[in-house]
């Protein structure tokens, strides 16, 4: 193959690389969002002896359900970001090979 070929396929993993960096990029976004109902349930355990739960329920009800979606919303996009990045490792690696063989 000539060199132009080689270019393209250089040109091919610099992308798939900054792809990688936005799946990371929600990745540790999605940790965040995660982590958050997490903190917030910490901060209210610790707290408790200066509440009654059974008295606050129409603030909790509403808390844990926001809480509930955070947390299924931040195991998607950490599933959908490690799906995306073993996807663009896998064609970095066909890139990979294509390119040895054009040296031979």
């Amino acid at each position: 193959m000539n060199l132009n070929s080689r270019k393209e396929i250089q040109e091919e993993i610099t992308l798939l690389l900054a792809e990688k960096r936005t799946s990371l990029a929600v990745f540790r976004t999605a940790i965040a969002i995660f982590t958050l109902p997490l903190s917030v349930f910490t901060i209210l355990t610790a707290t408790s002896r200066y509440y009654d739960p059974a008295q606050s329920i129409h603030l909790i009800a509403p808390l844990v359900s926001i809480s509930s979606i955070l947390v299924v919303f931040g195991v998607y996009l950490i599933i959908r970001s490690m799906n995306r990045i073993r996807s663009i490792d896998r064609r970095i690696e066909h890139l990979k090979k294509e390119k040895e063989v054009c040296k031979e």
